[in-house]
């Protein structure tokens, strides 16, 4: 081994800002993989990597280093595909519920989503738990198990499996306990190591920026756009990143099995809250448009409402939950399938004026700390707990007006989580102007 391939070296030249090399990289990530860099080493390299960032050159060898050190998809020959293979990630927030509708509405459409999917952590709900809501429901398949659904069905949510980028799974490990998780270079390179794994053409990104994300301001949102952006297509799949609001819930429910209703509802066309449509359907024309299914966002925007009016996209999510263990019946009767809360409580306004703030991330630790999400990875989390009936921002109220429902396993989780929700919830006597629900998109 030369003095160059030694950990504390390579270290060394990221500590002192220098550029490394894709073998530099290369290195570093079989460490990860086969454990050559010790926890000690991996720490010290990602704090090196926080503190002077790296261009789109050494971003992009460490995306495809992470991504070639599990199982990258194929879909070649044997699948014949006859249509384009696109995704969308969202970076999370809480009452984000959108690839459900999404992956249903696109894949009616004519594209192919493969979309493997993440587990909650912290305030952030999880879109692998909420699909665990739903009674069977395997989000493990085998491999050819998931690519058989995608090719039949044009979509299928699957959990991350040990074999899909494992470099990132121990560093992303790592990060979380060293206060490397902001870096930019980084996230970008978990984000994209995962999701180019599914032998994608195109991918749409949803940057959440606001109090409920992992990026609070506007600025912080559109570098890490950008980073995702430029690595992305560095590395030869089309992207495009919507920067969309996350300052209140999205949606009007928050908690797994609640999502999974508030999902069924939007695709049968009995409740779509106005925000959660706005996004789908952007993140839809997005999708159809940058995998060449629509020719603009005219086109893309009719068929995606056309995939909704008919019931297409319904249908589609029906089939895919069946193919994937859960009931065919889930959308006509879901809570025959899903656990119900022992107890449904009103949350009522104190006063009367406007909603005029919301504190989004601590209506998801509320979420949290009834146990519907989780601290630790691997811990068991209740399905049925969280809100619903959520009132958006700039509604006016009187007191004593229903601004939510706790849905709780027991009375006194009920007063404590309504409290929380009262407390995240600002009343004031003056209007305010609408937040916007879409910021901006950057190519």
């Amino acid at each position: 081994m030369t003095t160059q391939f030694l950990p504390q070296e390579i270290i060394r030249s990221k500590r002192d800002n220098g550029q490394l090399s894709q073998p530099e990289i290369q290195f570093f990530v079989d460490g990860l993989v086969s454990g050559d860099f010790n926890d000690a080493q991996v720490g010290s390299m990602a704090m090196a990597i926080y503190q002077q960032g790296m261009s789109t050159e050494e971003i992009t060898s460490l995306t495809m280093a992470m991504m070639n050190s599990g199982d990258v998809l194929s879909w070649s020959d044997h699948l014949k595909l006859d249509g384009p293979i696109v995704d969308k990630h969202s970076t999370g927030g809480v009452g984000d519920k959108v690839s459900f509708m999404l992956a249903a509405i696109v894949a009616a459409c004519g594209a192919y989503v493969p979309m493997v999917s993440g587990r909650g952590l912290g305030h952030t709900g999880g879109t692998s738990d909420k699909l665990e809501s739903i009674a069977g429901f395997n989000v493990q398949p085998s491999t050819d198990e998931f690519q058989r659904i995608v090719k039949e069905l044009g979509f299928a949510i699957i959990s991350q499996t040990d074999n899909i980028a494992p470099a990132d799974k121990r560093l992303y490990g790592i990060r979380d306990v060293t206060a490397t998780v902001e870096s930019i270079p980084l996230i970008t390179a978990s984000i994209l190591s995962k999701k180019l794994s599914a032998g994608l053409g195109a991918l749409v990104m949803d940057i959440k920026v606001g109090n409920g994300a992992m990026m609070t301001d506007l600025n912080q949102a559109n570098a890490l756009a950008k980073s995702i952006v430029n690595v992305a297509n560095h590395a030869g799949v089309k992207t495009q990143a919507i920067i969309t609001d996350m300052n209140q819930v999205l949606g009007s429910t928050a908690g797994n099995a609640l999502e999974i209703f508030e999902t069924i509802q939007y695709l049968t066309g009995e409740q779509r809250e106005p925000r959660l449509h706005q996004i789908v359907i952007a993140l839809a024309n997005a999708m159809l448009v940058n995998s060449g299914i629509a020719k603009d966002n005219n086109e893309a925007k009719q068929m995606a409402e056309n995939a909704l009016s008919s019931g297409k996209a319904a249908q589609i999510f029906a089939k895919m939950i069946a193919a994937l263990g859960g009931d065919a019946n889930l959308l006509e009767k879901p809570w025959q399938f899903m656990q119900k809360a022992q107890l449904v409580a009103d949350i009522v306004a104190p006063e009367h004026g406007y909603i005029t703030a919301m504190q989004t991330r601590d209506i998801g630790m509320s979420i949290v700390s009834m146990g519907g999400g989780r601290l630790a990875n691997g811990q068991a989390i209740d399905h049925s707990v969280g809100f619903d009936q959520i009132l958006p921002v700039g509604t006016v109220v009187n007191k004593g007006d229903v601004i939510a429902r706790v849905h709780a396993r027991d009375a006194d989780m009920a007063v404590a989580a309504s409290k929380q929700f009262t407390d995240a919830v600002t009343i004031s006597a003056d209007p305010v102007e609408d937040l916007p629900v879409i910021y901006h998109t950057v190519e």
